[in-house]
């Protein structure tokens, strides 16, 4: 047990908290906050993950023996297996901050993983580029970083909008914090991503409101049931004591109805069956929907076409679930293109599965996951319903039942996965993301 002194800050402390179970159990976590017996909780500000490690090794013995005791600087003892030529290396790579290393001239000297998932650029291509060439239309802040670094000062800066070279734009906080190594000024640049925390919150929000339908539901459901089923037996008695076929039309219609509502109730509800586990192809989990919707009568004015990653490894799941979610999704783009009417254009659809590595799920962090994306070129979908697509009773169609999305969603929840959607006119992408292992939180 870690015990915070005095002399031990709250944010050194809960790092140190996060590097001691790194390096003891070999495991990566996902920081949301930190309690201890004094106070708390405990947040990482922007700016002082590195800080936070840097002190923490300077608590390391600078001797190359393994599983050496640190002394007690700051009132923490930890017992850790490590060595100075790649424990920095190792920390930094732990972090879901982006860090990057910069040269006084602002060229790039090194970066962590999570700073190459963001800027979308290896550590190895990266070496030796100015800051300046990954970032489009960044003149402001590279002036501000030459100041910081002219200066020996940091500089931070709050929902910044960083446009990269391969097309992509990022919402982020970042914070230049600049430090000295043999006579020249270098700068560590941490980025943060908002679109990350935004993620999350949209998550747990929906997730939030999934529940709360539910249990509205399941109240609703007892009341609703019960009458139906005096209506449906008392339509069945009177039809046995009518001879009149006409009238039985009408006892039948009944019947029909009654059980309808009974089916909607429990479709509301969502499966009650536990998942079936097991090894699962995703590309034949894509392959049987595509031919269930080609069977179904595919117009020669819509093309599914495919883009899968051979690399993929079978993950663990539940196939007839995921059948069910991913055919949802397809059947949406169908009718969202048969809809549209798109003029003097043909329909097209792309089914495509990418393996992502070092993704965060819920709480979750993942070394590999499945990314399945399923695009097509309809007219969108309305803005109003982006948040609200996935709660029960929800469609931009008058003919639509409003339960394909959540049922979707319910389905990759228990997969403990996650769904997103970004759509503007002529593109609607939806991302299904999974884990390879289902079992473990941290693959």
């Amino acid at each position: 047990m870690l015990t915070r002194s005095a002399r031990c800050s709250p944010d050194q402390f809960a790092i140190c908290t996060i590097l001691v179970h790194t390096f003891l159990c070999r495991a990566p976590i996902v920081l949301h906050e930190i309690r201890t017996a004094d106070k708390g909780p405990y947040f990482l500000p922007p700016g002082r993950a590195v800080s936070s490690i840097n002190w923490f090794i300077y608590c390391i013995p600078t001797s190359e023996t393994c599983r050496r005791r640190a002394p007690d600087t700051h009132g923490i003892y930890c017992e850790l297996g490590v060595t100075l030529d790649n424990v920095h290396k190792r920390l930094l790579d732990t972090l879901k901050t982006g860090v990057v290393l910069l040269d006084e001239n602002l060229c790039l000297r090194s970066m962590n993983i999570a700073a190459e998932a963001l800027l979308d650029i290896s550590e190895r291509k990266a070496q030796g580029l100015f800051i300046g060439d990954l970032l489009l239309n960044g003149k402001k802040d590279i002036r501000e970083m030459r100041n910081a670094v002219a200066n020996n000062s940091s500089y931070t800066m709050r929902r910044a909008e960083l446009d990269l070279v391969h097309g992509k734009t990022l919402s982020v906080d970042y914070t230049l914090n600049t430090f000295e190594e043999n006579g020249k000024t270098q700068a560590i640049l941490e980025i943060s991503s908002l679109e990350h925390a935004a993620r999350i919150n949209r998550e747990e929000n929906l997730q939030q409101a999934r529940e709360t339908t539910r249990e509205l539901v399941r109240g609703l459901a007892h009341e609703i049931k019960n009458p139906l089923g005096g209506i449906r037996g008392a339509a069945q008695l009177l039809s046995r004591e009518i001879n009149d076929d006409e009238l039985n039309d009408y006892t039948n219609v009944i019947i029909e109805e009654a059980d309808r509502l009974h089916n909607l109730v429990d479709r509301m509800l969502g499966s009650r069956k536990p998942l079936e586990v097991a090894a699962t192809n995703i590309h034949e989990v894509l392959e049987r929907v595509r031919n269930l919707v080609e069977t179904d009568g595919l117009g020669d004015d819509i093309k599914i076409e495919t883009d899968y990653d051979p690399s993929i490894p079978t993950i663990e799941g539940d196939r007839e679930q995921l059948i069910q979610a991913t055919l949802n999704l397809l059947r949406n783009a169908v009718q969202s293109i048969d809809d549209s009417e798109l003029e003097n254009s043909q329909g097209h659809i792309l089914l495509r599965t990418r393996i992502l590595r070092n993704v965060t799920i819920g709480p979750d962090f993942r070394r590999l996951a499945v990314s399945v994306e399923i695009i097509d070129n309809g007219p969108g979908i309305p803005p109003g319903l982006m948040d609200t697509m996935f709660y029960p009773m929800i469609s931009g169609r008058p003919d639509g039942s409003g339960l394909g999305l959540p049922i979707t969603h319910s389905i990759i929840s228990q997969h403990k996965g996650l769904i997103e959607c970004e759509s503007k006119p002529g593109e609607t992408k939806f991302t299904v993301i999974l884990p390879i292992d289902f079992e473990s939180g941290t693959d």
